[in-house]
């Protein structure tokens, strides 16, 4: 859920091995593949492929460990307890950040991948193939999560808002504008200390959980709602929890953006003096 590597929204470029290639004519073929190969689909390529696979295994996990928390409570007299389902979802956020982060950018969570996209820092036609690997390893994890605990253990892992549907919307908003305006402010900002990104977001997962979880559920993510919703065939109030995350996680990124003052690291805006003091003299030119 968090763009963790500069890189990571640029598209790659596909290594392509050749036979018999000769120093000779290295430079005719590089000018005839220019003039004649059209240039390689972004989907086909190995390292986009692995990009989708790590979005898969990391929103199968966050899920599972999340959605396991709350189920094993139910089943063992709330031994886990809230505050203990709070911390696993922080956890398993932040340590699937550390895993996978480098690879895929950690996103998963569609809400985070549509609004960086809105504001240009991952390509739109990434977006779909992102979004069904995050539902497919939320499904994945819910499906296991039903086979491991069924019959008179079945509970439903999923979101369901426990007041009225408005208060579930704005509660959600809320928490996933906060979510993103973290993921923005510690991920994409170079000025931010990035090793910490994974910390940041995982705290910040575990403190919307701990004051919003009674309430809707703390979802923050349609692929975490969804998931055991297709599963369980359980679909009340699911509007909100696909609409709600999406709207607040595309408010927080542009939000985040209009207070990020520059692009330039701190060491470059505290070279020649504060940075106010730069704003002042570059605004009297």
């Amino acid at each position: 859920m968090a763009e963790i590597s500069a890189t990571n929204g640029n598209l790659n470029h596909v290594l392509s091995v050749k036979d018999g290639d000769s120093n000779h004519n290295s430079h005719h073929d590089s000018a005839s593949n220019k003039t004649n190969n059209p240039k390689p689909d972004i989907c086909a390529s190995v390292p986009f492929i692995q990009k989708l696979l790590a979005e898969v295994l990391g929103t199968y996990f966050l899920i599972f460990a999340g959605c396991a928390s709350v189920v094993v409570n139910l089943n063992k007299d709330k031994v886990i307890t809230f505050p203990g389902i709070s911390i696993v979802w922080g956890l398993v956020v932040m340590v699937m950040i550390y895993s996978v982060g480098h690879i895929s950018g950690a996103h998963f969570n569609p809400a985070v991948t549509f609004a960086f996209a809105t504001t240009k820092r991952f390509p739109w036609k990434q977006v779909p193939a992102y979004i069904a690997s995050q539902l497919l390893g939320s499904t994945l994890a819910s499906g296991t999560l039903r086979l491991l605990f069924n019959g008179k253990h079945d509970h439903f892992a999923g979101t369901l808002p426990t007041g009225s549907d408005m208060q579930s919307f704005v509660i959600e908003f809320i928490i996933t504008f906060y979510l993103m305006f973290v993921v923005s402010g510690v991920a994409t900002d170079n000025r931010a200390i990035g090793e910490l990104a994974g910390l940041a977001i995982g705290a910040t997962i575990l403190l919307n959980v701990m004051f919003a979880g009674p309430i809707s559920g703390a979802s923050m993510n349609p692929a975490r709602s969804l998931g055991p919703a297709i599963v369980s065939n359980e679909y009340k109030g699911i509007w909100i929890y696909l609409v709600a995350p999406t709207l607040g996680a595309t408010a927080g990124a542009w939000v985040y953006n209009l207070i990020r003052f520059t692009d330039k690291p701190l060491r470059e805006i505290t070279k020649s003096g504060s940075f106010l003091k730069n704003i002042g003299r570059n605004g009297s030119n």
